[in-house]
C-alpha cells in the first residue's frame, strides 16, 4: 500500500504534465525553457544538497556502486553479442541500449523521497553520480557504431554535465567538512524543491502515444527487458552480493525505473529511430505504475 501511495502524486503529476501540454494550456516555448531551468540550475542544486549532507559509508557505497555497475555493464555485454548475432542496424540498437540502461531521475528521485526518505535520496545521488557518465558513454557508442573519436567528444561534454558537476561539488564539501550559510543554504532548499515537480510535469509533457501499433513487437521486447529482466537481474547481484534489505530496496528500484526523457533527443542527434525511441519512454513509462508496486511486493 505504501508503494502504491508513493506512487500516487507522482502519476497525477506527470499526467497533468500530459494534458498541459495537449491542451495547449501553456505554449510550446515553456516546455523546453523549464527543462533547461531544470537540467541547468535546480536539479544539480538538488543533487548537491543531498550529497554534501550525506554520511559516507565507504564500506556500503562501494558494494552498492560495484552492483550497479556490474549490472549496466552485464546488460550492455548481452546486447552488444546479440546485435552481432542478428545484425542490428545501429539507430535502433541504440534505443535498445538507451532503453535498457538509462533511467528517469525525476522520477526516480521522487520515488526515493517518498519510500526511502533522506537515506534513499543521498543513496540515489550517489548511484546517479556513477551512473549517468556511464550510461551516457554506452548511449552514443551505441549510436554511432563504435566510434572513438566520437567517444572522446561524449567524454568532454560529460564533464561538463551540470548533473555530474552538481555531484562532484557536493562530494568535495562532504569530504572536506564545509558548510553553506544559512542564508545560501535556503536559497539552495528553496530552488531544490521546485526540481521535482517540474520534471514530472515534463516527463508528462514528453509522452508521445502515436508509434504504439507500429512498432509493438520491439515495444513490448523493450519494455519487458528494463522493467523486469533489469529489475531481476540487480536484485541477483543483490543478494550475491549480500547488500542489506534497505541498499537492495534502492538498487532494485533504480533499475526498475523507465528509461529517460532524455533519450528521444540523443537518438535524434545520432540520427537513430526516434519513433521508436518516443514509444519506448511513453510505454515504459505507462507500464512502470503496474509493474514497480508488483515487483516489488514479490522481491520484497
Amino acid at each position: 500500500m505504501n508503494i502504491v501511495m508513493a506512487l500516487f502524486p507522482l502519476i497525477i503529476l506527470i499526467a497533468m504534465g500530459y494534458l498541459l501540454k495537449q491542451t495547449c494550456f501553456v505554449t510550446d516555448e515553456f516546455w523546453g525553457n523549464s527543462e533547461k531551468l531544470n537540467y541547468f540550475i535546480l536539479f544539480p542544486v538538488l543533487l548537491f544538497l543531498n550529497l554534501e549532507s550525506v554520511e559516507l559509508d565507504l564500506a556500503t557505497v562501494s558494494s552498492v556502486l560495484t552492483v550497479l555497475v556490474l549490472a549496466i555493464f552485464i546488460a550492455a555485454l548481452i546486447l552488444f553479442i546479440l546485435k552481432k548475432i542478428y545484425v542490428i542496424p545501429v539507430q535502433r540498437f541504440g534505443v535498445y541500449m538507451q532503453s535498457q540502461v538509462r533511467f528517469n531521475t525525476y522520477i526516480g528521485l521522487s520515488l526515493m523521497a517518498s519510500l526511502f526518505g533522506p537515506k534513499g535520496m543521498q543513496m540515489f545521488a550517489m548511484l546517479i553520480a556513477i551512473a549517468i557518465p556511464l550510461v551516457n558513454i554506452l548511449s552514443v557508442l551505441a549510436l554511432s557504431s563504435l566510434s572513438w573519436s566520437t567517444l572522446g567528444r561524449t567524454i568532454i561534454s560529460i564533464t561538463k554535465n551540470p548533473l555530474i558537476l552538481g555531484c562532484i561539488v557536493g562530494v568535495a564539501f562532504n569530504l572536506l567538512d564545509l558548510k553553506l550559510i544559512h542564508s545560501v543554504e535556503q536559497l539552495f532548499k528553496l530552488l531544490a524543491a521546485m526540481s521535482l515537480p517540474l520534471g514530472l510535469f515534463s516527463v508528462g509533457a514528453a509522452l508521445q502515444f502515436d508509434q504504439f501499433k507500429t512498432h509493438s513487437s520491439r515495444l513490448l521486447m523493450n519494455v519487458f527487458g528494463r522493467l523486469v529482466l533489469m529489475p531481476l537481474l540487480a536484485y541477483g547481484l543483490c543478494q550475491i552480493f549480500g547488500l542489506s534489505r534497505l541498499d537492495s530496496m534502492i538498487v532494485v528500484t533504480f533499475f526498475m525505473l523507465p528509461t529517460a526523457s532524455a533519450s528521444y533527443i540523443l537518438t535524434r542527434v545520432y540520427q537513430g529511430d526516434h519513433a521508436l525511441m518516443a514509444a519506448v519512454i511513453s510505454l515504459q513509462t505507462l507500464c512502470f505504475a503496474v509493474s514497480f508496486p508488483v515487483l516489488m511486493s514479490l522481491l520484497f
